[in-house]
C-alpha cells in the first residue's frame, strides 16, 4: 500500500520540520505549506489523502482555508491543529466541516492516530459498519441491539439516535450544533442533548462520573472512542 500522503499547513518552519521528520518515521509522505493560499494551491495541484492545518495562518484565516477546501473537495479529510483555549476555533472549524482537532502541544501518537481515523473516515460510507465493539459494549446497528457484558440494554428511539450518530463517526468530535442538528432541526437545545448524554451514559458507562465511550469534548461537543485506536 502507497504511503498516505498529509498536506501539513503550519507558517512556523520549526513545527513542519518536526511533524516532516517525526510522521516519515511512520510512513507518511508529508507535503508542506506555509500558508493559506499555497495550502489551497496544494489541494489542487497534489494528490492529497489528509490535510493538517494550523487556524493561526500570516495570510488569511484558518476557517476560510476550511471553507475553500470543502467547496473544492467536500470529502477531504482536514485535521485542525489549535491552541488550548481556542474553543471558538474548533467549533467553527468542525461546524464547516473538520474532522477532528489536536491541541497544541501534542503527542506523536494522538496526532497520527487522528490522522488515521480522518482517512477511515473518509474511506468508509455511512452506515456501512454494522457492528461496533469496545471493551464490554457492542452496538448492532442493523438489528438495533446494544449488550453490555453480554447483557441487553435498552435504549430510548432518542437515546438509540445519539448513540447510531455517535457511532457512525466513532473518534471523530461531534459538535452540540451537529448533532442537535441532525436530530432535532431548530428545535433541540444543549442542555436538552446533555440529559441524553447523561441518561445514555447511565445505561452503557461502569462509571457515567467518568466515561470510558462517550467523551465530552468541554465548550465543543462529543466524541465517541474509536476502538481502532485504542
Amino acid at each position: 500500500m502507497s504511503a498516505p500522503r498529509v498536506l501539513v499547513v503550519d507558517d512556523e518552519p520549526a513545527i513542519r520540520r518536526l511533524l516532516r521528520t517525526s510522521l516519515a518515521t511512520q510512513d507518511w509522505r508529508v507535503i508542506e505549506a506555509g500558508n493559506g493560499m499555497n495550502a489551497l494551491a496544494a489541494v489542487k495541484a497534489e494528490e492529497i489523502d489528509v490535510v493538517l492545518l494550523d487556524l493561526g495562518l500570516p495570510d488569511m484565516d484558518g476557517i476560510e482555508v476550511i471553507r475553500q477546501m470543502r467547496l473544492a473537495l467536500p470529502t477531504l479529510p482536514i485535521v485542525v491543529l489549535s491552541v488550548r483555549d481556542d474553543e471558538r476555533g474548533k467549533v467553527a472549524a468542525l461546524d464547516l466541516g473538520a474532522d477532528d482537532y489536536v491541541t497544541k502541544p501534542f503527542g506523536m501518537a494522538e496526532l497520527v492516530a487522528r490522522l488515521r481515523a480522518a482517512l477511515r473516515h473518509a474511506l468508509q460510507k455511512e452506515g456501512t459498519i454494522p457492528l461496533y465493539v469496545s471493551g464490554d459494549l457492542s452496538v448492532d446497528l442493523v438489528r438495533r441491539i446494544v449488550t453490555r457484558s453480554g447483557k441487553e440494554v435498552h435504549l430510548s428511539p432518542r437515546e438509540w439516535d445519539i448513540l447510531r450518530l455517535l457511532i457512525r463517526h466513532a473518534g471523530r468530535v461531534l459538535t452540540h450544533k451537529h448533532i442537535l442538528g441532525q436530530l432535532w432541526g431548530a428545535n433541540g437545545d444543549v442542555q436538552q442533548l446533555r440529559v441524553y448524554i447523561r441518561q445514555i451514559r447511565q445505561k452503557l458507562e461502569e462509571n457515567p462520573e467518568r466515561p470510558t465511550y462517550i467523551i465530552t469534548e468541554t465548550g465543543i461537543g462529543y466524541r465517541l472512542i474509536d476502538p481502532m485506536n485504542l
